[in-house]
């Protein structure tokens, strides 16, 4: 295994990749499109691999090129912010929150100008990604994340419930609301599986019945504005319809939730969780899970 002797071809190499060009690198980095080309080719030299397909007129990534394109322009990012936090010399004034897409949008981005309010010294960044969070670099501060929780886990905010909601256009003239009794007439959304309606059919002892199960979606924040849109009654974990809820554009039904085993759990790096703006942003989320959990009944 061939081992790099200088980084200096990874900054050229990078740029080239973004623009899919030697001469628009060398543009941006002020350079000639030939000195780009020349450290280009002697970075392919010292990994053992070509790194792009050259044209006439421009460059292509190779499949191995392309992958390490992705990891030199990750790890360039996160050394960008390093150095910026500390020429910027004031830690305490960013706030780095990962979460997941479904709960940035439907609970946190809604809910986020109060905690603003309180702390306007802060700078928000929020990153929305379902992919796994890494929390021992220094891109990300805290990460709200969902999954399987367990009684105990010091760090759940909320236990997750599922209950069924449909939007008020799904009423007839002078219907003043849905009951279980109307569920065979709508399609039934879900996400992934409709294992879940089952449970809450079961629950309710209301299995006898020919339900449509026609509709699933991949993620609850998909799920949930398909049943705005008035396209059934979906079964949705709370804390993404809560603030649906709030507004009037759904309406739950009245009958028992579903049993669910997964909720939202607050992970902190660890060089970080000492920090005033971490604990006020915890505290603050702490109250505000408390405060949906009161409208749940």
């Amino acid at each position: 295994m061939k081992h790099l002797r200088s980084l200096s071809g990874l900054l050229d190499f990078e740029c080239a990749a973004r623009w899919g060009s030697f001469k628009l690198a060398a543009q941006e980095l002020h350079k000639t499109p030939a000195a780009i080309s020349q450290q280009v080719k002697h970075l392919e030299e010292s990994v053992g691999f070509a790194l792009f397909i050259r044209h006439p007129r421009h460059v292509t990534l190779t499949a191995k090129g392309q992958e390490l394109a992705i990891t030199v322009g990750r790890l360039l990012g996160e050394l960008s912010a390093k150095v910026g936090a500390l020429q910027g010399g004031d830690e305490e004034a960013i706030l780095r929150i990962s979460t997941t897409h479904s709960f940035a949008i439907k609970w946190l981005v809604p809910r986020m100008h109060r905690f603003t309010k309180l702390y306007p010294e802060l700078d928000i960044r929020l990153d929305s990604n379902d992919a796994p969070v890494n929390l021992d670099d220094d891109t990300t501060d805290v990460a709200v994340r969902y999954g399987p929780v367990s009684d105990g886990d010091p760090d759940i905010l909320f236990h997750e419930r599922l209950i069924a909601v449909y939007s008020p256009d799904l009423l007839a003239p002078g219907q003043s609301e849905l009951t279980l009794a109307d569920l065979p007439n709508f399609p039934l959304l879900y996400e992934k599986t409709p294992e879940s309606w089952l449970k809450l059919l079961n629950e309710n002892k209301a299995l006898k019945g020919k339900y449509d199960f026609s509709r699933g979606y991949s993620h609850w924040g998909v799920l949930a504005q398909a049943a705005v849109a008035g396209q059934g009654i979906a079964l949705v974990a709370y804390g993404i319809a809560a603030q649906d809820i709030l507004k009037g554009s759904l309406r739950k039904i009245n009958c028992r939730s579903a049993p669910f085993g997964s909720g939202y759990r607050f992970l902190v790096n660890p060089r970080k969780q000492d920090m005033p703006k971490v604990q006020r942003f915890r505290a603050w989320l702490v109250a505000e899970m408390n405060e949906m959990s009161r409208t749940l009944n």
